[in-house]
């Protein structure tokens, strides 16, 4: 009786499995509506000085700009580091950028050592322009937001492989300022939903992927 039973266990297992795993797939696709294109065609940082030859180009990248005082704002720094990079560094392509104006190198060496006192932090990259080419990398983004007078946004974004802004544009999403960036300040935002975000766009990439091996 008890190798029936087995039996019928692990059959259900063989039958249901696949079919629950499709129908997780459905429903993750169809959460990808709610993470759409809310500006195409971002500009790259091939103007700025940077190391290792960064881009936005091909890779999912956390974008920040933390201003000419950045070690003022470097909690958003390490609320970023807790809540998104530990969980996605090892993703293949994932970068955090942080574009500065020029003079900030020091604070920025200072700022990923301090990162990097828990995390491997060799994903984080930050790239140096004068205060027009920081101005016009963040007015490409198009999103209504202001930099402050030391090139400073309290907001994270998500730039995809293709250099488009990813976000919400829902009602809640705009009740709550979150429809382009998610505001670094806030431990709640980053948490609740910028992770759930950039899940979407992993999983986007991951079953791209899947789809162009199938058709290869």
């Amino acid at each position: 009786m008890a190798k029936s039973r087995k039996n019928t266990i692990v059959l259900s297992i063989l039958f249901f499995g696949p079919l629950l795993f499709y129908l997780f797939l459905l429903t993750g696709t169809n959460n990808f509506a709610k993470l759409p294109v809310l500006t195409p065609e971002v500009r790259d940082v091939t103007d700025f000085e940077r190391k290792e030859g960064v881009l936005l180009q091909d890779h999912i990248s956390i974008l920040c700009f933390l201003g000419s005082d950045l070690l003022q704002h470097k909690t958003n720094a390490l609320n970023l580091n807790e809540k998104i990079y530990k969980h996605f560094y090892g993703f293949k392509g994932f970068q955090f950028v942080v574009v500065l104006p020029l003079g900030s190198e020091e604070a920025a060496r200072q700022l990923k050592k301090e990162l990097g006192a828990t995390y491997n932090v060799d994903k984080w990259y930050f790239v140096f322009g004068d205060q027009s080419q920081v101005k016009d990398m963040f007015a490409s983004l198009q999103t209504g937001y202001a930099l402050d007078e030391h090139s400073y946004s309290p907001y994270a974004f998500i730039i995809d492989r293709g250099l488009n802004l990813r976000g919400r544009n829902d009602e809640e999403a705009r009740e709550e300022g979150l429809m382009y960036g998610y505001n670094a300040e806030s431990v709640a935002t980053v948490h609740q939903e910028m992770v759930d975000d950039v899940k979407v766009v992993m999983a986007e990439y991951r079953l791209a992927l899947k789809k162009n091996k199938r058709e290869i």
